[in-house]
């Protein structure tokens, strides 16, 4: 069953009662474009449709006539008798049985269908719970989209626990986030870098006290050191973790224990209970400290697959472990730094260039708010490195050669940007991550 809707106790009655019936729920980012929802609504060959009423009727000139859609002002839900009886009876096989597919970006351009069972849920589930330590008590608010993996998983943990959510759809006013954490005393947030970023420089939390917050986490990406640090400053006796995952691994595949954060600044950590999480050299075999190979993963969180796609599976999933397709190193203590995704490094004169690197030197300068790179071709060096840059309101004296001048000072020349381009914001998808492919 196809799930259209925005962070909502719609989506989140929905989203229960269809893993719960045995069927399997699809929710999807309400802002894709028709074809990206028409390309899932026919090759999953969807029958039902839950949506809510704003997104109906673009919903509606997308399927055919023996789709059934019911919207938030259907005076229906799922217990009704045309649902009940599409639903049918049906014993989940916890281990076996596929309980959401979650959609990501295709390397062909179509989006992937990645299958997670009951089990994937429970076990990744289980496992976050842990090392959070959440309980009934924790209160999390949530920007994340449920649809996306990281925000799912804030939806099952706490509900798993007995917690609850504020859900806060309002990030483009982000003073917002930080006043409705004192507001309804929430225990925990959750963002990908973008939204520390963000948050740092563009409301006034460096100036606001959050008596209730016990914790918050990252992931989505490598949120750069000096950000990290300025939450340590600013969030004094909060529990700061940083984490990293995948869609394909249910959400989390390691954590780096918040006592660790100064010692192992930049460290993803180590695999979660019960996830072997290794970096393997081209031999398959571990790297040295310091050696640079592929993350690979194993464990109860791994994915089934790719839903009807079993090449683009075997590509990632070989002998039941998951190739994520993350460059990253190791040190002495077997903690985990990731350098780069495979495809964004960037290759110029011979000499490979982690994009992360130029990013964390350029966002050193206070008034730049976020910034990207990528490799654009060049005639001579085969791809030469370009910043996009995003500054505060009302800094114009940032310009590129300032920008330029401060690189020249902390990189060799071969990794100071060629090309500068400013922005009033790099472009997102709804997790909040950067578009590289767009900027590219």
């Amino acid at each position: 069953m196809l799930l259209v809707s925005e962070n909502s106790n719609f989506f989140i009655e929905n989203y229960f009662g269809i893993i719960k019936s045995g069927v399997i729920c699809v929710p999807i980012n309400p802002a894709l474009s028709s074809f990206e929802i028409k390309y899932i609504i026919d090759s999953l060959n969807i029958k039902l449709i839950f949506t809510q009423n704003k997104f109906s009727e673009k919903i509606k000139q997308l399927v055919c006539e023996d789709v059934e859609i019911y919207s938030d002002s259907s005076e229906c839900n799922l217990i009704c008798e045309p649902v009940n009886s599409y639903i049918e009876d049906k014993d989940i096989d916890i281990q076996e049985d596929v309980a959401v597919i979650l959609f990501t970006s295709g390397s062909t351009g179509n989006p992937k269908g990645v299958m997670l069972t009951h089990y994937n849920l429970i076990y990744n589930t289980n496992s976050i719970i842990e090392y959070l330590k959440l309980t009934k008590r924790d209160r999390v608010e949530t920007v994340l989209p449920f649809y996306y993996c990281y925000g799912t998983s804030i939806l099952h943990t706490h509900f798993r626990v007995g917690g609850s959510l504020v859900i806060n759809n309002k990030f483009m006013f982000p003073q917002t986030v930080v006043e409705d954490i004192n507001k309804y005393n929430c225990t925990g947030f959750s963002g990908v870098p973008s939204t520390y970023q963000i948050l740092l420089r563009m409301t006034d939390i460096k100036n606001t006290k959050l008596p209730t917050l016990r914790y918050i986490t990252q992931a989505g990406g490598k949120l750069p050191e000096i950000f990290i640090k300025q939450l340590i400053d600013i969030l004094k006796g909060v529990d700061i973790f940083i984490m990293y995952g995948q869609t394909e691994a249910t959400a989390r595949l390691s954590y780096l224990p918040p006592h660790l954060i100064n010692e192992k600044m930049n460290s993803i950590g180590r695999g979660i209970k019960g996830t072997d999480l290794l970096v393997l050299n081209n031999e398959g075999t571990s790297v040295k400290s310091g050696e640079i190979g592929e993350v690979v993963a194993h464990g109860g969180n791994i994915m089934k697959g790719y839903f009807n796609d079993t090449e683009e599976t075997d590509k990632v999933l070989k002998q039941e472990y998951l190739y994520t397709g993350d460059l990253a190193k190791v040190d002495d203590e077997g903690y985990i730094y990731i350098v780069s995704r495979e495809k964004n490094i960037i290759k110029s004169g011979g000499i490979r260039i982690s994009p992360k690197e130029i990013e964390d030197i350029i966002l050193q300068i206070p008034q730049v708010v976020e910034c990207a790179i990528i490799g654009v071709e060049d005639d001579i060096l085969g791809e030469a490195v370009k910043a996009f840059v995003v500054l505060i309101e009302n800094k114009a004296s940032i310009d590129l050669k300032y920008i330029l001048d401060f690189c020249k000072k902390q990189l060799p020349s071969y990794k100071t940007p060629r090309y500068i381009e400013f922005l009033n914001a790099l472009p997102k998808n709804s997790s909040g991550k950067v578009l590289t492919k767009e900027l590219k």
